[in-house]
């Protein structure tokens, strides 16, 4: 069992996905930067914790499209 992630960093990671989900790739510390460019943060951990999710989200689609 995983760690269960919050409405907000499921909402925030679904609209930055949708927007352009070209820019997110498998590999966490560029979604990280990415993230960070995109959104004004106070929080590392939030941050980090939407790249995670990015990153999930990106690696399922991989997944599910073989």
């Amino acid at each position: 069992m995983g760690r269960i992630k919050t409405k907000l960093t499921k909402r925030v990671s679904l609209r930055l996905y949708r927007e352009n989900p070209d820019s997110f790739s498998n590999d966490y510390s560029k979604n990280k930067s990415k993230v960070d460019s995109s959104l004004e943060l106070y929080s590392k951990k939030l941050r980090n914790v939407i790249a995670g999710y990015l990153t999930r989200l990106k690696k399922a689609e991989k997944q599910k499209n073989l």
